[in-house]
């Protein structure tokens, strides 16, 4: 029992980590969106990101671990991910931080929806049940009407669905390589995808001094927040570590106030509750299964 408490502690410490690293990326990408467009972000991302990368794996000496006989599924994810990884960072320079953190959590459950027509998996009463919440707290944050609708949320909305498609080819190349690999070709390919995206029109941007720091911390805030986070699942059940993650929103929601003087809206709040405990029931639907292949 206490051998399990301690990796729980630990997980949480790293799950700590993982939350201040996404609030970095969201404050660093409204910064850098200020003279940056998307795709330069991500093209000077990926490259921060890239450089991070082959340091390690030679530091490590894992180059034997990067794998090309899987380029199309790899081409394909990072395709979703680059596409969402925009959205997001568009939806943080239009709408509240905490909106698009709300939003961004409905991933998992569009995974329950697309997961039975991609990995072949079946849906069940909880997991219907979760998804109904999920859509409920959708509904709740994003109040449609023609007064509430807006660019950002359209942003925020659609990137979850692409973090969805991205979660799913993740664990569909996780069955046969590793991180290293994955990581490798995330950055590598990413790179290319934006620097063809931004300089499509022959005019790219150069980050100047005021903004340049802000692209290093995303891109190294974009590797440790994924690290954090996999070695927190590492070490406890995904029904520990995911509601400690759930704790981004409301830091989130603080940080935007004091930065920014956004308001803390207690109908995001709300619908982000009831998007948590959507997730929750979807943890605990997936826990005897996980339990039986132990």
């Amino acid at each position: 029992m206490e051998h399990s408490e301690a990796r729980a502690g630990l997980a949480a410490l790293w799950m700590t980590g993982a939350i201040v690293s996404f609030s970095a990326m969201a404050i660093a990408g409204r910064e850098a969106g200020l003279t940056l467009d998307t795709f330069e972000i991500m093209a000077y991302r990926s490259l921060v990101g890239l450089l991070i990368v082959l340091a390690l794996l030679t530091a490590t000496g894992r180059w034997h671990q990067v794998y090309r006989s899987r380029l199309q599924v790899h081409l394909l994810r990072n395709l979703f991910h680059f596409t969402g990884q925009n959205l997001w960072f568009l939806a943080v320079t239009l709408a509240p931080l905490a909106q698009v953190f709300a939003l961004e959590f409905t991933s998992p459950l569009w995974v329950i929806i697309l997961s039975p027509f991609l990995l072949g998996e079946t849906f069940t009463r909880r997991k219907m049940l979760a998804a109904g919440l999920g859509f409920a707290g959708i509904l709740i944050v994003a109040r449609p009407s023609p007064d509430t609708l807006s660019p950002g949320l359209y942003a925020a909305a659609s990137c979850a669905i692409f973090f969805a498609l991205t979660a799913i080819l993740t664990k569909r190349l996780t069955r046969h390589e590793e991180i290293g690999s994955i990581l490798f070709w995330l950055t590598a390919m990413q790179l290319a995808m934006g620097l063809i995206a931004a300089g499509w029109d022959g005019d790219m941007a150069l980050p100047d001094a005021r903004t340049l720091p802000w692209l290093v911390l995303i891109g190294i805030a974009g590797l440790t927040a994924h690290f954090c986070l996999t070695t927190a699942l590492s070490l406890a059940p995904a029904s520990v570590v995911v509601p400690v993650d759930f704790a981004r929103l409301p830091a989130i929601a603080i940080l935007g106030m004091l930065i920014y003087g956004e308001a803390l809206d207690v109908w995001v709040l709300s619908g982000a509750a009831i998007i948590c405990i959507a997730n929750y029931l979807n943890i605990v639907a997936r826990k005897p299964a996980k339990t039986a292949q132990n």
